[in-house]
């Protein structure tokens, strides 16, 4: 399923912003080696005052168009095309200096001398910033630019050499003396190895490009699922409870049955079929939805689940399927609120009055149905007593009743016995307790 027109949006953003961060990250770098690079130059040649104040003030710059782009970088300024202007400008600066400032200002020297220096590796140093960026494009405009402005500073620096000396003049076969001879001449240009140079920077370029492009492309992907993910989460969680949504797609649609000690509760509107008989239907759904929706927040918040709507009932578990050690005590402060709910709110304009059954027992709870369709249910006795129990609720007049199974686990509580029953299933009476 491709992602919707939104969420390549959304996922668009997110690579922008990472592009972001990384430039923010290389430019923290180039600062940092241009501070290493600098004092290396000031310090090797601190004899030499002309030559170390040209050092500074190069440096400098460097440095100041890197805080520029860096300031710049997610202002409304920018645009996508200004890392490109920048990474251009650093390359244009370097080959400028190497096409024009010679080794020593002390020695005559053809300026493609300074070829012979290890100067090159600094264009790798903008390559490498520019694969921070995570922009394949920026790596190969980065390569481009770099081959170009190599060449050219070469081209430039050997464009008034009345004699050049190159690697066909050494031969084939030559000997020692020959090769020293040739080689170490100050007109030997090596077109050859200046070419080898641009082609294995724009060999590296384009390797970094199309990994940055394939890494891309898995976490595009990877996005596009999480997306994805969270659309049939958000979508699946409107027609069953977010927890159970989110255990269905963690099994692919399918939750294994698990028999558990668990916390039932059962929720009924007390009134409800001489309600709709004055409400009409609209209304008595309008009614429904709120009552649901608010009773469903008081019992998520307490680590329930509400697992089934049957018809103006609400039934929610506790400790199944998602594990709680607490989960007595969750089912009754959860009852206890929604209680002071009904009490204190009304519903479209509608009081409402509640009855509520709690029971602590084993339950089995899993997926259930056919003909493709699945739902999540949970039964066994525990669940048959907490609906008896909220029945058992107009028999003694209270609003809520609890099994001896659950106020057992909560000695302290303040319950008051109300009776002692018997109940089909069970071989004992069951005592049950109120608030």
């Amino acid at each position: 399923m491709a992602a919707s027109p939104i969420q390549q949006q959304e996922i668009a953003a997110t690579f922008l912003e990472a592009e972001r961060s990384g430039l923010r990250v290389a430019i923290k770098g180039r600062l940092f080696a241009l501070l290493v690079i600098g004092c290396f130059l000031v310090f090797s040649r601190i004899s030499n005052l002309d030559l170390v104040l040209e050092y500074i003030m190069a440096v400098t710059g460097f440095a100041l168009l890197g805080l520029l782009h860096y300031h710049l970088i997610g202002t409304k300024f920018d645009r996508f095309w200004v890392k490109y202007i920048f990474i251009t400008i650093d390359i244009a600066v370097l080959s400028l200096l190497m096409a024009t400032e010679p080794l020593y200002d002390s020695v005559d020297l053809p300026q493609v001398m300074v070829f012979r220096n290890t100067v090159f590796p600094f264009y790798f140093v903008i390559l490498g910033m520019a694969a921070f960026s995570l922009s394949p494009w920026l790596v190969l405009w980065t390569g481009l630019t770099g081959v170009t402005g190599w060449m050219g500073a070469f081209y430039y620096s050997i464009r008034n050499m009345t004699e050049t000396l190159d690697w066909r003049d050494v031969g084939t076969n030559p000997t020692t003396e020959h090769f020293l001879t040739t080689f170490f001449n100050p007109n030997f240009i090596a077109t050859g190895s200046r070419v080898q140079e641009s082609f294995a920077y724009f060999v590296v370029a384009i390797l970094i490009a199309v990994v940055i492009w394939r890494a891309r492309k898995t976490v595009y992907r990877q996005l596009e699922l999480d997306e994805q993910h969270r659309t049939i989460t958000e979508v699946f969680a409107q027609y069953v409870p977010r927890k159970i949504a989110d255990a269905l797609i963690a099994d692919r649609g399918l939750l294994e049955p698990v028999e558990r000690t668990a916390t039932v509760i059962f929720v009924d509107i007390a009134g409800f079929t001489k309600m709709t008989e004055s409400t009409g239907a609209a209304r008595t759904v309008t009614i429904l939805n709120e009552f649901f929706e608010k009773t469903t927040n008081c019992i998520s918040k307490n680590d329930g689940v509400v697992t089934q709507f049957i018809g103006d009932a609400v039934m929610a578990t506790f400790n199944i399927p998602v594990e709680d050690p607490d989960h007595e005590r969750n089912a009754v402060k959860a009852a206890e609120e929604i209680l002071d709910l009904a009490a204190s709110t009304s519903f479209d304009g509608h009081q409402l009055s509640v009855r509520i059954g709690i029971c602590t027992g084993t339950v089995i709870g899993g997926s259930v149905g056919g003909g493709g369709r699945q739902c999540y249910t949970v039964y066994g006795d525990t669940v048959n007593l907490a609906s008896r129990l909220e029945n058992l609720n107009k028999e003694y007049g209270t609003k809520l009743l609890v099994a001896e199974t659950t106020v057992a686990a909560l000695p302290s509580s303040g319950f008051r016995k109300v009776d002692r029953v018997e109940v089909r299933g069970f071989s004992e009476p069951i005592s049950i307790y109120s608030i």
